[in-house]
């Protein structure tokens, strides 16, 4: 992995779309982090939360639309970039540092990494939601060396699948556009997501 900044604290950062100031994200942040557990703990709870309580947008027929991390948590619905925004901002808000990847799978796909002070590296997180053939797992981080990454999809490159090396400090801003002007209905998403971060 490629980190787009070299200052851990530009992965902590809040702005318009990892809105980590907002009461729910931080009631959330708090009541996901066990009482006396360590860092992974805490990533741990918050990956698992973001995988299997928010639903993917297309696993379950969701018109709405949403985009900012706060939208994410109380519609509890979105797409995988929004998902991404959601544990992104619920780690932050921990102090924990998050950044954003992206794959293209036909499309963007969007997942994040993790900054883990313990080790001191980062890893990669896919809380898109185990449906539909995708199938994401928490590394066994307390292995020596850790588990190999377990994200959503396994990337085919002679279908033109990539793997873009790259933790960025936020959201792609052909996600953000994207979803900004796209209009809630019956699968608003075909045929408009973005192929590059």
């Amino acid at each position: 992995m490629k980190i787009e900044s070299e200052r851990l604290d530009d992965y902590l950062v809040a702005d318009a779309v990892i809105d980590l100031d907002h009461p729910l994200i931080r009631e959330t942040a708090d009541s996901l982090s066990p009482t006396g557990g360590t860092e992974v703990d805490v990533i741990r709870s918050m990956f698992h939360f973001v995988r299997d309580e928010i639903a993917h947008t297309v696993d379950a027929a969701d018109s709405r639309v949403t985009l900012l991390a706060s939208d994410v948590l109380r519609e509890r619905v979105g797409l995988c970039y929004a998902k991404a925004h959601l544990l992104a901002a619920l780690l932050r808000r921990q102090g924990i540092p998050a950044g954003f990847c992206y794959q293209r799978i036909g499309v963007l796909h969007g997942l994040n990494a993790v900054y883990l002070s313990g080790p001191d590296r980062w890893i990669r997180l896919d809380p898109r939601g185990n449906k539909n053939g995708a199938d994401a797992h928490f590394p066994f981080i307390q292995q020596s060396p850790l588990e190999e990454e377990r994200l959503a999809w396994t990337l085919d490159p002679a279908r033109g699948e990539i793997d873009f090396p790259t933790v960025y400090t936020a959201p792609s801003s052909a996600v953000v556009e994207t979803l900004s002007s796209a209009k809630p209905g019956p699968a608003w998403y075909e045929g408009i997501l973005p192929h590059a971060p």
